[in-house]
């Protein structure tokens, strides 16, 4: 009875007019930065965080860049589906059948299919959170500062672990992540650090700098340069409709493929990146005909999509109910919550009850969103493919300048970031993942917070982090996950 009360309040908050607006928008803009090759939900979140900044209701804002979220890994499958580029990392998965359908003529089912397998693993990871985010939210209040300690160690080690490159590039980018975060002045000593005299640094670098700087403007460079040329060919509409063997056949997949999601997108660093590598290993391995993997087999397409929708969307709950990220873009998440003064965790879920509510109905319908507004505009994310790169980024260069400017009226952060935007750029000419580097940046001052807070109360004692039965189990895990990682990589 109470979730139905809860979805209630839910369903009166984000069935506004402003925030069905909203959602329609960062639904469309997050699809239209998706469709574009390079460009992922990551980069996509962080060239339109500025827009936060304009709008004065936290539950709006989180409900637009939600919808981004939602629309970028969306546009990321269309491009992976029809030309063979992905979008985003588990689009990989997606890309080896669906492109083989698109060339067997069945790219407009393969869309559809992926649509309908996002949207149904949307509406189910969408209870799971109702259901399970309060509950969370209350074994939370039983953390201290040497369980948060360790849960935020755990969290950073698990980013480390799961990125593609060597492990030492990406303990690396979160000891970068850290440094950034500890600009300005210390509040438990009022010291400066790192201010270089600046006005500006004092009171710290603002994330949504090193966001459109590194993510964006990074990756956009980085395109300019070495992008591939693209060719594109837009299916007929009537090309759109799945066969009944076709849909008959994606059930089981997106039904496991969401089931699979859910259970590791909770995973702290990568739960929504293995999801969908996992789901395309199940369907393999169940499948009576292996030898059409490859080839254009729908299940190929219909569990990865679901597992990755599902994966994406349930590592809300520890954002929410914890206040921990699990992945860069809810570092990205947490850092727009903290704009508007809210620290995110169990008394967000206890005591904002419509944000937290009103966000999680926004899901499905931003999910719902993307099936009414995508599989009849494929077309026209298309044809945005065929507008000259120069042209397009030239665009959204401006839109970010404007929206770094408009957020202070400061003239030195737009200039911040040039030098991210090199930063950027060579990161990604080294092939060193960015994303840990968000990790470190919004971790890093809490981990700083509560680890001091720990060292106090035990008065410098470092055994309080295996002295708690939560701690220790945080520490552990995290020599687990790096142990397998080593090996894996070792062995790869």
């Amino acid at each position: 009875m109470e979730i139905i009360n809860n979805l209630s309040l839910g369903i009166s908050t984000a069935f506004t007019w402003t925030n069905i607006l909203y959602c329609f928008v960062g639904t469309f803009l997050g699809t239209l930065v998706g469709v574009l090759p390079g460009l992922s939900p990551l980069t996509a979140v962080a060239i339109l965080l500025p827009l936060v900044y304009s709008i004065g209701d936290p539950v709006t804002a989180l409900i637009l860049l939600s919808g981004i979220y939602y629309g970028s890994q969306y546009g990321g499958s269309t491009t992976s589906i029809l030309l063979k580029i992905p979008g985003e990392v588990p689009s990989l998965v997606t890309a080896i059948d669906g492109y083989a359908m698109t060339r067997n003529g069945r790219g407009g089912a393969a869309l559809t299919i992926a649509a309908l397998a996002s949207f149904f693993a949307g509406t189910i990871t969408t209870l799971l959170i109702a259901i399970f985010a309060k509950p969370l939210a209350q074994i939370a209040f039983a953390f201290g500062s040497a369980e948060y300690t360790s849960l935020m160690v755990m969290g950073l080690l698990a980013s480390v672990a799961l990125t593609n490159g060597p492990f030492l590039r990406g303990v690396g980018m979160v000891l970068i992540g850290i440094l950034l975060g500890t600009v300005g002045i210390d509040i438990n000593t009022g010291i400066e650090r790192f201010t270089f005299g600046s006005l500006t640094l004092m009171d710290g670098i603002n994330f949504a700098i090193i966001a459109v700087g590194v993510f964006g403007f990074g990756e956009m460079i980085y395109n300019l340069f070495h992008g591939q040329k693209i060719s594109a060919q837009i299916p007929k509409f009537k090309d759109l409709y799945p066969t009944k063997k076709e849909l008959r056949d994606s059930v089981g997949p997106g039904a496991r493929g969401t089931l699979i999601g859910s259970l590791l997108g909770i995973l702290p660093g990568g739960g929504a990146l293995l999801s969908s590598f996992a789901s395309y290993v199940v369907e393999k391995k169940l499948s009576k005909d292996k030898k059409s993997f490859g080839k254009g087999n729908i299940a190929g397409v219909a569990g990865p999509e679901a597992a990755n929708n599902a994966g994406a969307q349930i590592s809300f709950i520890p954002m929410l109910s914890l206040g921990i990220p699990t992945t860069p873009i809810m570092a990205l998440m947490i850092a727009s919550l903290m704009i508007f003064s809210i620290q995110p965790g169990p008394e967000v879920v206890n005591s904002n009850q419509s944000l937290f509510w009103g966000l999680v109905v926004s899901m499905w319908l931003g999910n719902l969103m993307l099936v009414i507004l995508n599989i009849p505009l494929v077309g026209v994310w298309v044809s945005v493919l065929r507008i000259p790169q120069v042209v397009l980024f030239s665009i959204i260069f401006c839109i970010c300048v404007f929206g770094i400017y408009v957020m202070n009226n400061n003239i030195t952060e737009v200039w911040l970031l040039l030098p991210f935007a090199v930063l950027g750029y060579i990161f990604r000419r080294l092939d060193c993942e960015p994303a840990p580097l968000a990790m470190g940046f919004v971790i890093g001052l809490l981990f700083e917070e509560y680890f001091r807070k720990a060292m106090m109360i035990s008065k410098g004692d470092w055994m309080i982090f295996l002295q708690s039965p939560i701690s220790a189990t945080f520490l552990l895990i995290s020599l687990v996950v790096i142990a397998i990682s080593i090996i894996f990589k070792i062995k790869k």
